[in-house]
């Protein structure tokens, strides 16, 4: 795996609690062989630099795109049960969840990658107008219980310290309490071209940088790992952020 190319670590205007460590990683989108790694690279960083607290946050965007979403979820329910690590929802969970409802997004979810997803779980499209099965049940079926719950523990947000960890980023202005869930993991340009400060140094992915972005106010870690092979993952302690 490649390591983002960044410094190996930045002092930013924000500070995580005391005898507290966070390891935030930025969208997976389906590359289980990177997700592995880091958490190798976690675990083996707690064993060298031990502390009171740490904190695992996925930044959402989990599944599509990449070649195996099935076992990114199987190895976040693992992190999830045994590490207490905080799953934040992506937009393309949320178009996933979706489809589990609904079939008729089938052909939206097509065009973000969801074919991908569709095949980890063994339910091949080979026409994206096939007709002759269903997909939707058959994907229904092979969804297994244990991804199920893993849905039900996403989160829109995650505050720690002086640091909000969310998939997209917030609407400028609008009180944290009150954002709208869609803008936090839907949101681009309104959020990415603003300068003011935030109720809190906001760490986010959802938009693709060639490498990890830090601004005044906000630090983007999506790196494109499904077409990269560079998935970003940042531990942050005190006011200082470092590229693992």
């Amino acid at each position: 795996m490649h390591r983002p190319l960044a410094a190996p670590s930045r002092s930013v205007a924000a500070s995580a609690p005391a005898g507290t460590r966070i390891y935030a990683v930025g969208d997976i989108h389906g590359r289980a062989d990177l997700l592995s790694e880091i958490t190798a690279r976690i675990d083996d960083d707690i064993r060298r630099r031990p502390i009171a607290r740490t904190v695992e946050v996925y930044l959402g965007d989990y599944v599509d795109r990449g070649s195996d979403s099935r076992t990114v979820l199987d190895l976040l329910a693992v992190r999830l049960v045994v590490h207490g690590a905080v799953c934040l929802r992506g937009n393309h969970e949320a178009v996933m969840e979706g489809f589990l409802q609904d079939p008729t997004i089938l052909p939206y979810w097509l065009q973000l990658g969801g074919m991908q997803t569709l095949a980890s779980y063994g339910v091949e499209l080979r026409d994206e107008n096939e007709t002759a099965f269903n997909p939707h049940r058959h994907f229904v079926d092979a969804f297994p219980r244990a991804h199920e719950l893993v849905m039900r523990c996403l989160r829109d947000q995650f505050s720690c310290g002086d640091f909000l960890f969310v998939h997209a980023g917030i609407r400028p202005g609008v009180p944290i309490e009150h954002q709208d869930p869609n803008d936090l993991i839907w949101i681009r340009d309104e959020f990415l071209d603003s300068t003011q400060s935030h109720e809190r140094f906001v760490v986010h992915g959802h938009t693709p940088v060639p490498h990890p972005d830090i601004r005044q106010n906000r630090i983007n870690i999506d790196t494109a790992a499904w077409r990269t092979g560079t998935l970003t993952c940042v531990a942050i302690e005190g006011s200082t952020i470092l590229f693992l």
